[in-house]
Formats: structure tokens, C-alpha cells, sequence
């Protein structure tokens, strides 16, 4: 990644999901989803591994916006 330092991790619970979101640097999407996105695969392999009691189901998000357009 060129740019770490922009790189966020974010969980929101709503009533149907766990959401993990990753904002990234426009300029690192490509190195975060990775050549035929094997690298987001990676990821989300470990993000949807996590087990949750309920109903609920885990979902993995990546963003292009730098967090602070976020909030």
C-alpha cells in the first residue's frame, strides 16, 4: 500500500449484518482487491471465518473514499 495511513477498519452491527468496512486511498484499490481478486478474496475468507451467534450474517466491504469523506 502506498498510503497505510488512510487505511480504516470499521464495524457497524445493524439488525442483519456485521459490517466491516475498509476505506482505502483511491490509489491502493487495486493492491487491496488484488490481480483477479484474490486479495479481497483473502480477506473476506478471515472477515466471513468469524463466527456470530444468531441470525446474523458478516459482510465485508471495501471503499475507495478516504475515511474522512466517510463521516
Amino acid at each position: 500500500m502506498e498510503h497505510p495511513d488512510d487505511l480504516v477498519v470499521t464495524t457497524t452491527e445493524t439488525d442483519r449484518f456485521y459490517e466491516y468496512r475498509l476505506a482505502v486511498h483511491p490509489d491502493d484499490v487495486g493492491r487491496v482487491i488484488g490481480k483477479q481478486g484474490r486479495v479481497a478474496q483473502a480477506i473476506r475468507t478471515i472477515v466471513y471465518s468469524v463466527r456470530v451467534n444468531g441470525n446474523k450474517r458478516v459482510r465485508l466491504i471495501i471503499d475507495d473514499r478516504p475515511a474522512k469523506t466517510l463521516e
